[in-house]
Formats: structure tokens, C-alpha cells, sequence
């Protein structure tokens, strides 16, 4: 389907499918047209960059208000993991290479906002954090709670 051959439902459509999508490679593979043709097709539709935006700020809001609804289930899976990688069983069971992967990335996770402006004063937060976790991996106590981390 060619640019110049497209109908203007065709051409509706794929405005459409890029306000749902926001990729042009995609719309274009939805729609048996290159991306080039959707980007050209879209830059000629004034509205649909308004209308792009607004659905992506939407999607956002949505996904944030359904990770807020799941906030205590999401945690509650979060402290059983920690639970476990502080199990003396498990982590004797557990290969090299599995634990320095599992430290690799928690310790990433401690550290993820220290580029922020307010690095510095973070930067004691995740050294602390990370003494925590480092106690953790070398001391670890069954009946330790996961309050202990927080």
C-alpha cells in the first residue's frame, strides 16, 4: 500500500495506530506500509502529534495508577525474595554465579538514583544500604525480618 494510494480511511487508520503505538515501524508493519510512509503521513496530520502525546501521558497515568493499586503486592513478593536470598539454605544451594548476579542487581537497585542532583547526600543512603545488604549475604539470620532492611 502506497503512500499516494492510500485511502483517507486508510489514512485514519493509520493515524490511529500510531496514537496507540507511537512507532512508526510498527504502524507500519500493522499497516503493510513503511515507516517512512507513516512518518510522512503523520507529520502531515497537525493533530496527531497532539493526540499522540496525549495518549502516551495516558498510558503513563494508567500504568502508574495500576502499579499503585498493586503497591502491597508487589511488596509483599519483594520481601519474601529478600527473605530468601538471606536464607543461609538457599544460598548454599545457589551457585557462584547465581549469587553475584543477584548481588550484582540488587546493588544496582540500591544505587539506581545516585546520579540525580542530590547524589551526594544519597551517596550515604545506598553506602549504608549496601553495608546492610553486604550483612546480609554474610551473616544471614532465618529469623531476621525484612523491617531490618527498610
Amino acid at each position: 500500500m502506497m503512500a499516494a494510494r492510500l485511502t483517507d480511511a486508510q489514512r485514519k487508520k493509520v493515524i490511529a495506530d500510531y496514537a496507540e503505538l507511537g512507532n512508526y515501524a510498527a504502524t507500519g508493519r500493522m499497516n503493510g506500509i513503511s515507516d517512512k510512509t507513516v512518518k510522512s503521513i503523520i507529520e502531515s496530520d497537525p493533530q496527531t502529534s497532539r493526540i499522540s502525546e496525549q495518549k502516551k501521558e495516558q498510558n503513563t497515568l494508567d500504568m502508574l495508577q495500576y502499579m499503585d493499586n498493586r503497591r502491597e503486592q508487589a511488596q509483599g513478593i519483594i520481601d519474601d525474595y529478600l527473605k530468601a536470598l538471606a536464607d543461609p539454605g538457599e544460598i548454599e544451594k545457589a551457585k557462584l554465579s547465581e549469587i553475584a548476579t543477584s548481588l550484582g542487581i540488587l546493588v544496582d537497585k540500591f544505587a539506581k538514583n545516585t546520579s540525580s542532583v542530590d547524589s551526594l547526600n544519597k551517596l550515604d543512603e545506598v553506602l549504608k544500604n549496601m553495608g546492610t545488604l553486604a550483612d546480609v549475604v554474610t551473616h544471614p539470620v532465618p529469623n531476621r525480618d525484612v523491617t531490618d532492611f527498610e
